[in-house]
């Protein structure tokens, strides 16, 4: 039985060995793992044969000093999957709130510890927005001292959709008001360059309520290293998410690795000009070819197309996200990630073929 319900499987997709497979299924950085992090794995083998620091003490220090945060503030982990399950172990909340569509390890986690979820459905005719009235009244009164936790993922995975930062304040304000833990997951934030979107990075020193998720994997192409971090000011909450898991969650090559990635300016800055460049491509054309698109402010598209894409990109060994086991979402709605301008023209192409064989 297949229990994986993730992007990036190109490991059962494998239609033709000596055909590469693009994949378009996972939200990773289509520039690759940069340069500079390529030569910290490989100079970090040289100290395998030890234990990985338990604590990232290196890495937690450079994530201070890049970030100007408290070091006594961060969590590493084995990537934000694995800091999502670890909070919901340590915290054990009984019930929590959850949108719909987003992304599901929310609701995996939650229900490792048999918590009551509650789900805000967002609107297909409002394209899945999180800045209208209703969003933001049912948002609102649906915070009540009742709810343990809320998970909120900006920009929301799949639809690429942001809160804007003063609503997200708000929000924060008012979980604060009810005692309630406010769950952010900013992973794919870095790709928005909206000015009306920014971190609550720098709320965590005063919200003891507010802990803020982080990944290398999507911004730097680090997926196969495994690496994410958490950010929040209650400590007694870090230490017994400590302590839900094994120790050495974090690989040597991975805390070096992120140690790297801090000091990859020049490959960041490529990277939004490419992801700006090519998102605005892509959605162009696909509404172009009649796709019902979903405006993202993220580094992958969602969108709507009748045609069963999946399989019949597969025969051109190019992978996609079917989304249609996302809660809150359809048979027919399909996510992208933005590559590279050849990539993307490669898509483009195959999915020509396939509108012209219907």
């Amino acid at each position: 039985m297949d229990f994986y319900t993730h992007g990036g499987n190109i490991y059962d997709c494998r239609l033709d060995s000596k055909t590469p497979i693009l994949d378009f299924s996972a939200n990773i950085n289509p520039l690759g793992l940069p340069d500079q992090v390529k030569q910290a794995v490989i100079n970090s083998l040289s100290v395998c044969a030890h234990y990985p620091d338990p604590y990232c003490r290196e890495l937690t220090a450079a994530l201070s000093d890049h970030y100007h945060i408290n070091r006594e503030h961060i969590i590493c982990g084995n990537g934000a999957a694995d800091l999502i399950t670890r909070f919901a172990l340590a915290q054990k909340p009984k019930n929590a709130l959850l949108l719909a569509p987003t992304f599901s390890e929310y609701e995996h986690a939650l229900n490792l510890v048999d918590c009551h979820i509650t789900y805000l459905n967002l609107q297909a005719e409002t394209d899945f927005s999180l800045t209208t009235e209703l969003f933001y009244a049912e948002m609102l009164s649906a915070l009540t001292a009742d709810l343990d936790v809320l998970f909120l993922c900006n920009p929301n995975n799949p639809t690429g959709q942001v809160i804007p930062t003063g609503l997200l304040k708000e929000i924060l304000n008012t979980c604060k008001q009810h005692g309630i833990t406010l769950f952010l997951d900013e992973c794919f934030l870095p790709f928005v360059t909206d000015t009306d979107t920014q971190s609550l990075l720098p709320e965590c020193a005063t919200y003891s309520n507010l802990f803020l998720l982080r990944a290398f994997t999507k911004q730097y192409a680090m997926a196969g290293l495994r690496l994410g971090f958490g950010v929040c000011s209650n400590e007694i909450l870090l230490q017994r998410m400590f302590h839900c898991g094994q120790p050495w969650s974090v690989s040597i090559p991975a805390q070096h690795a992120g140690i790297a990635a801090l000091q990859c300016n020049d490959y960041w800055a490529q990277s939004l000009t490419l992801i700006h460049t090519e998102r605005t491509f892509l959605i162009q054309e696909l509404q172009k070819r009649n796709m019902n698109v979903i405006p993202s402010k993220a580094n992958y598209i969602l969108f709507y197309c009748p045609i069963p894409l999946e399989q019949k990109l597969k025969e051109h060994n190019i992978l996609i996200r079917n989304c249609e086991n996302y809660r809150g979402l359809t048979k027919g709605y399909y996510r992208i990630a933005v590559r590279t301008r050849d990539e993307n023209v490669m898509l483009l192409h195959a999915i020509d073929r396939i509108l012209q064989e219907v």
